[in-house]
């Protein structure tokens, strides 16, 4: 029970990371500007950025499920993820330390979003609230890319967990979207507050967790690739 918590608040933490690293949270903040101009209305504007954060917990949970079903269901693949997995997540976790402290490139996919459909999206209410959350979840950037396929992933996986982990993590990628949709609603210079509060949070937290993944990555890899018994308890 305890160790799934631990999962659960880990995908969460690496959710709230992605919000509020800078490609992500542009789209975060474009998305609640527009949703907030379009309604009008503080209640509505709250509501919106709930439905846009289901969107994304809802296309993170069904890539996941689709990745993790996907491997469960031959039965030799997946029984070398169960023999394997601990030797691959340590260098995993290196890479993506090395990703979050800008060691290593990391090209972007997903489709480009423009900010002339954006607008058009966002004009359609509630129900483009949501859909932008969907949109804005399939456009990978570097550091939601190493952070989702690099972490959550094998969480979901280690955890047999496709669905409460990314879900966790799709609340953490939107839950900033209900704080900058109430700022939305108070007016333009609360918004720039929180956003400049975000900012700076995000200068020291992206490089802290990527030393932790770094730390915890090498110690993985001496103990499950290396055999350093000594590292271990007991």
């Amino acid at each position: 029970m305890v160790e799934a918590a631990g999962a659960l608040l880990a995908a969460f933490w690496l959710g709230v990371l992605t919000s509020i690293s800078p490609c992500p949270l542009a789209t975060n903040i474009a998305a609640v500007s527009y949703i907030g101009r379009e309604i009008g209305h503080p209640r509505k504007a709250a509501l919106a950025g709930l439905v846009y954060t289901a969107g994304r917990m809802l296309t993170y949970a069904a890539i996941a499920g689709l990745l993790v079903a996907g491997l469960h269901s031959a039965p030799q693949l997946s029984h070398l993820l169960q023999k394997y997995m601990n030797k691959a997540l340590g260098p995993l976790l290196i890479v993506t330390g090395m990703v979050l402290l800008e060691l290593l490139p990391f090209g972007s996919f997903g489709a480009p979003i423009s900010e002339e459909r954006s607008r058009r999206t966002a004009a359609r209410g509630l129900v483009g609230a949501g859909a932008l959350g969907i949109v804005f979840a399939l456009s990978f950037c570097p550091v939601s890319a190493a952070l989702y396929f690099g972490s959550l992933i094998p969480i979901a996986i280690d955890q047999q967990s496709p669905v409460s982990a990314p879900l966790a993590y799709g609340l953490g990628t939107g839950l900033p979207v209900a704080l900058f949709g109430l700022a939305t609603a108070a007016g333009a210079a609360s918004l720039g507050r929180w956003f400049q509060r975000v900012q700076t949070f995000e200068k020291w937290a992206r490089p802290a967790t990527g030393v932790v993944f770094v730390l915890v990555g090498i110690y993985l890899t001496l103990v499950y690739v290396f055999d350093v018994t000594w590292l271990t308890p007991g």
